[in-house]
């Protein structure tokens, strides 16, 4: 591209991080010095959390090797947590607490999004988040042991209490941690003896909205809607939580619900970070024109759910922050930042959906690819091969977990792996990449 080969840092390996990486080394060949700033060494396949949670999927199944499969590209492990902008430089902290600092001729951040907290009492200190490995696992874990600890309780109230699970918000997130949850829960009742001659397990999803998934197609609702009730959920629209305590849940209508477990799975929100830079935000996220660049800064790039993405198909909005733009802003990142070495021209974000699909799991789902609405068997076989076609590696082993999964019984055991404290509402993991502290421009 130039007598020097050009820096190209990203910040963050979420979508948007990815597959600007992966673009760029297809495209740049070995001229560019391409560089990816991450606390962790994987990708991390987001729509499949709620198979790990539910035990129908091993969590490495859902992580992807960086350096496995983006040869060529710069791996610093370390969470990047200064960017002077005037100077072009990042600086970042390395798991075992070392500073260091690298320059830049172009910046792609992509930091993602992290858990979207409501001023409600109790939530941030009894609720379940879910954004990453970490909380998959640790729900995994408490699930099955409010399970086998039901079995021991002393009184059929506290057995109720260890029994029921309430999951608030019912988009995407939450209507699949609550289809497999169920399916793990019914496994578990099923094996124990004591519980077997009980009632099933409970679960409760609450939703402000008037429906299931109201940001979708109101088919594709009605369909997730019908499944889950079959599998004997309690869904409460237009309810939210009052209070969230040790031993229940008030929700908004008035009803308390005994229970030792809320999952909070309301959304996201941009990280703080890019507040922090100075740069003109929109809701959190950071201003960017539709070829993804920083007005004023033209070396600096960002997308993914911390940017407000112009939607050149929708007047006046922003892209929504899901994983299915995410990945095509990282690609065009990488297109328009060859660009401007000279290589190519410069292309505007323009995305028309094809679609949309939900995994209640088992024969289930509701999908509607190319506005062609599915429901069942199809539904399931499209949105499981979406996933084994959209996800850039362990596509074989994901496939033989699901293979295994329906004709052999769901595993339910305690791993331990996760104590409380690691997955704090207010201290996990943004979806998309590091968290940075502050900036200088």
């Amino acid at each position: 591209m130039t007598t020097r080969r050009p820096r190209i840092v990203i910040v963050g390996a979420g979508f948007a991080g990815y597959q600007c990486a992966r673009t760029l080394l297809r495209r740049a060949n070995g001229a560019a010095d391409i560089v990816i700033i991450n606390p962790n060494d994987y990708f991390l396949y987001l729509p499949l959390l709620p198979d790990v949670a539910g035990g129908a999927l091993e969590p490495r199944r859902v992580t992807v090797s960086l350096t496995g499969t983006l040869p060529g590209a710069r791996l610093i492990l370390g969470e990047a947590d200064e960017i002077d902008l005037d100077g072009r430089t990042v600086g970042w902290t390395d798991p075992e607490g070392r500073r260091g600092r690298l320059g830049y001729d172009r910046l792609v951040l992509t930091v993602g999004s992290v858990n979207k907290l409501l001023p409600i009492p109790g939530i941030s200190e009894h609720a379940h988040g879910f954004r990453g490995i970490a909380e998959a696992l640790h729900l995994r874990d408490h699930i099955t042991r409010q399970v086998e600890m039901a079995s021991a309780a002393s009184s059929p109230a506290e057995r109720r209490a260890r029994t029921t699970f309430v999951v608030v918000g019912a988009g995407y997130t939450g209507t699949e941690v609550t289809a497999q949850g169920v399916r793990l829960t019914d496994a578990l009742h099923r094996h124990d003896s004591v519980l077997r001659a009980g009632p099933r397990p409970r679960w409760l999803l609450a939703d402000i909205a008037d429906r299931v998934l109201p940001e979708l197609d109101p088919r594709l609702s009605s369909t997730a809607d019908r499944v889950l009730r079959s599998r004997g959920v309690d869904i409460r629209t237009g309810t939210s939580v009052a209070e969230a305590t040790a031993t229940g849940v008030h929700l908004s209508d008035g009803d308390f619900v005994p229970s030792r477990t809320l999952v909070w799975c309301v959304g996201v929100r941009p990280d703080p970070f890019v507040e922090s830079l100075g740069l003109p935000t929109e809701r959190g996220r950071l201003c960017v024109e539709s070829t993804l660049r920083v007005p004023g800064r033209p070396e600096v790039f960002a997308c993914g759910d911390a940017a407000a993405v112009p939607d050149l198909t929708r007047t006046g909005e922003a892209t929504a922050m899901t994983a299915q733009h995410a990945h095509r802003q990282g690609k065009l990142a990488a297109h328009n930042i060859a660009a401007s070495f000279g290589h190519g021209t410069e292309r505007e974000y323009v995305h028309h959906d094809l679609g949309f699909m939900v995994d209640l799991g088992g024969k289930d789902a509701a999908a509607n690819p190319l506005k062609l609405p599915l429901s069942g068997l199809p539904a399931a076989a499209v949105t499981r091969a979406y996933h084994l076609l959209s996800q850039p590696g362990n596509r074989a082993r994901v496939a033989a977990d699901w293979a295994l999964d329906a004709v052999l019984p769901r595993h339910g055991v305690q791993l331990g792996l996760v104590p409380p404290d690691a997955v704090s509402l207010e201290t996990t993991a943004p979806s998309d990449g590091a968290r940075p502290r502050t900036a200088r421009t």
